[in-house]
């Protein structure tokens, strides 16, 4: 499905931030933390179930993820059914049936591991609402006067009236895209924005680092997901604590989330 592919792009953004949160140093009073297990789990409507599970990393371990645990008896219930994950592969555990995973609905996991019960509670929020661009094409000209930089040339809305968590995706789809030449050449195709629970964003000439056909995916997010996103942001390798979890005695994510997508063509004047 497309939507999977889109969505495995925008929850990859935070691997390098769990990978913080398994490697961080302990000190004498926390040492009973590096025996954690690190959950790693987005649930999405329409998409099969899955539970990355895996040991914490020694600071010094370059691999993206520490070793898998295995064997593992999880549950997740709704509310009113519980249902088993079986292990598809060392370390991650999947259901099925896609129906289990409905709107509106908590959802609990919960496993044992090392004698201790590890749990964690999300909740599935409603799917993006009213989500429209003003413009299928975005116009960026060919030369631009870097003062006027910041004016806007474009809008982004959605419904929000409860000042929901909602982050905006611009995934670039060509295989070579074209550089517009006055942005800094760090900048990628693609990127994310974090929209601090408003219900717009504005598109300035400066918002596009490249030419070319984007899919712009609106996601709907729980605070859980933003709590470890905004932190990772802020964190550098001076600075390494424990990140923000929602997994009882344990370490890492188990959220719910649903998205909108819309295309968008960044074309010259």
């Amino acid at each position: 499905m497309e939507i999977k592919t889109y969505t495995r792009y925008i929850v990859l953004g935070l691997v390098t931030g769990l990978f913080l949160l398994s490697a961080c140093k302990k000190n004498n009073s926390d040492i009973l933390a590096t025996n954690k297990p690190v959950v790693e789990a987005y649930l999405i409507p329409g998409q099969p179930l899955s539970v990355k599970v895996y040991q914490q990393k020694l600071l010094t371990d370059t691999a993206t993820y520490g070793p898998p645990l295995t064997g593992l008896s999880i549950s997740i219930s709704d509310g009113s059914k519980s249902i088993k994950l079986a292990e598809s592969a060392s370390g991650i555990y999947t259901y099925a049936d896609q129906s289990f995973i409905t709107n509106g609905k908590t959802y609990t996991m919960q496993f044992n591991y090392d004698n201790v019960t590890i749990s964690a509670t999300t909740i599935m929020p409603g799917k993006p609402a009213n989500f429209t661009l003003s413009d299928s094409v975005f116009h960026v000209p060919s030369s631009v006067n870097p003062l006027y930089a910041d004016v806007v040339r474009g809008t982004i809305k959605w419904t929000n009236p409860d000042s929901l968590y909602h982050l905006l995706v611009f995934k670039n789809l060509d295989n070579d895209p074209y550089y517009i030449s006055y942005i800094r050449s760090e900048n990628k195709p693609s990127f994310q924005i974090n929209t601090d629970q408003a219900s717009y964003y504005n598109l300035l000439q400066s918002s596009f680092n490249y030419y070319g056909h984007y899919k712009v995916i609106l996601m709907r997010v729980n605070k859980e997901y933003i709590d470890i996103l905004t932190t990772n942001i802020s964190r550098n390798s001076q600075t390494l604590v424990n990140e923000p979890t929602n997994v009882t005695n344990g370490l890492g994510i188990f959220t719910a989330m649903q998205t909108d997508t819309l295309s968008l063509r960044v074309t010259t004047q």
